[in-house]
């Protein structure tokens, strides 16, 4: 009887036993939050703010018209007025609108450290 086929599969396994067994053997450390029964009391959030770009590349806060170098001053009275909890920005193009107008717009909501942004239709 030739042995050695049984013996290359025995070595087979045994060096697959030998790769495997490391990694299952290493634990790894997760600390879990603690239960507590507390609640917290978050702000609720302010109202969104809704921007709209249209055809023309005008842009609206809100329904009321205005500039982009408005925009970013509205922005950060925004920033300062809701620190901590931002509202979320709603951003709404007319598919004809240029794209450089909405590269300015989040130009500006990054320059004044918007976190919540949204595209809507």
């Amino acid at each position: 009887i030739n042995v050695t086929p049984l013996v290359d599969v025995m070595l087979v396994l045994l060096i697959i036993f030998i790769v495997t067994a490391p990694i299952v053997a290493r634990p790894i450390a997760v600390q879990l939050p603690q239960a507590t029964d507390r609640t917290i009391d978050r702000p609720e959030p302010p109202p969104p703010i809704e921007l709209r770009l249209d055809a023309a590349n005008q842009l609206s806060w809100n329904g009321q018209p205005m500039t982009i170098s408005e925009l970013q001053a509205r922005l950060q009275a925004q920033v300062g007025e809701h620190a901590g909890n931002l509202p979320e920005l709603r951003i709404a193009t007319d598919p004809a609108a240029e794209y450089e107008g909405m590269a300015r717009i989040l130009a500006a909501a990054e320059a004044t450290g918007m976190e919540r942004i949204a595209f809507v239709r």
